[in-house]
């Protein structure tokens, strides 16, 4: 088992934990790290896909590695952005969650 076999299977770890968390957990500060992990995971999988002509003998393909720094930068500002309209909503609804506080589902103005 070589390297790029390794971190290609840590790649996809990575996008199958974030794709869990990102389903299964109702909290959305947890659900945007957990959108962060399955990020990573991809932008992992994508450097080990451009690096595969290096195993021949050639250079690793330049163009993957340019849409992962891309990505990265991308991934971080759609991070913080997210952070900030959670931070938004927890100033003006005093939670964050989509019910009102009380344990039970919003009612909205066309529940009559």
């Amino acid at each position: 088992m070589n390297a790029a076999t390794v971190f290609g299977l840590a790649g996809a770890a990575a996008v199958g934990l974030g794709l869990f968390g990102a389903i299964t957990d109702p909290q959305p500060l947890r659900k945007i790290l957990a959108l962060n992990v399955l990020g990573a995971g991809v932008f992992l999988f994508f450097g080990v896909v451009g690096r595969r002509g290096a195993a021949a003998g050639f250079g690793g393909d330049p163009v993957p590695h340019a849409l992962v720094i891309t990505g990265m930068v991308v991934a971080f500002a759609a991070t913080a952005l997210a952070v900030g309209l959670l931070l938004r909503l927890f100033q003006t609804a005093g939670h964050v969650g989509l019910d009102d506080g009380a344990g039970g589902p919003q009612s909205g103005p066309l529940d009559a």
